[in-house]
């Protein structure tokens, strides 16, 4: 896997870089990073990303010109690293609300060598001359607004990097929630007490079938009482495949 990140503060992206299953990921070469400044792609002494609104409003916004270069100098760089294609993703609040099975899909296509470029916004916004040009897909993570891109951007590349081959067990990602449409299950270890509560007996029985019932039972339990919605999504898509 391969992400093009065009940001302001390409700093930020050392956090995937530096810790956890993604720094492993990295490090074992399971995916690359590079970010791409818009200022390195300015012209004038104060290397100027941003102007004020035509229509007047307040805040300011990200020029097209400077993201069209980087998106562009991404493309290329992608190009001569052997990627087939490349797909332009734009982090937005406008965006359509990022899932589990866009996330799976997007990684499948990321694995079979198609670069993606990541588009982090600041300020007020992006200019649209360049959305409108340059940018594929608009993607969320929630209806709520955050500062820039660049949480979204990180937030989308550690649940892609999670299923490039290596990064996990295989069976680790597909016991997590959503796999099934459904929330994950209750997990409990040592000590089998703690502070007056116990772990599930059932969890201590030793007897497979009926931990395994337990889990579907308590995957659906925890789905219908947090997230109903799900229920309903998982009907819906069981009744389009027919």
């Amino acid at each position: 896997m391969r992400f093009d990140v065009v940001t302001l503060f390409p700093q930020m992206f050392a956090a995937l870089t530096d810790f956890g299953i993604t720094r492993r990921a990295y490090e074992m070469g399971a995916w690359q990073l590079q970010c791409w400044d818009p200022r390195a792609y300015t012209s004038d002494v104060h290397r100027t990303v941003d102007d004020r609104p035509f229509g007047g409003g307040p805040g300011m916004v990200l020029m097209a010109e400077p993201l069209a270069q980087c998106v562009e100098a991404a493309r290329e760089a992608q190009r001569l690293a052997g990627y087939q294609g490349s797909r332009v993703v734009a982090l937005s609040a406008s965006g359509v609300p990022l899932r589990d099975a866009r996330v799976r899909t997007m990684a499948a296509q990321a694995g079979a060598r198609l670069g993606v470029v990541l588009v982090c916004g600041r300020y007020e916004g992006i200019d649209q001359r360049f959305i409108d040009a340059f940018v594929e897909e608009e993607i969320s993570i929630g209806d709520f607004v955050l500062s820039g891109g660049e949480i979204a951007a990180m937030a989308l590349i550690d649940a892609m990097v999670r299923h490039a081959p290596g990064a996990m067990k295989p069976a680790s990602v597909e016991q997590e929630s959503f796999v099934d449409g459904l929330l994950d299950v209750p997990h409990y270890t040592r000590p089998e007490s703690w502070r007056g509560r116990a772990v599930p007996e059932v969890l201590l029985s030793g007897h497979h079938a009926r931990i395994a019932r337990w889990r579907e039972e308590q995957s659906r339990a925890r789905t219908c009482s947090l997230r109903p919605d799900l229920l309903g999504e998982a009907g819906q898509e069981a009744n389009s495949t027919k």
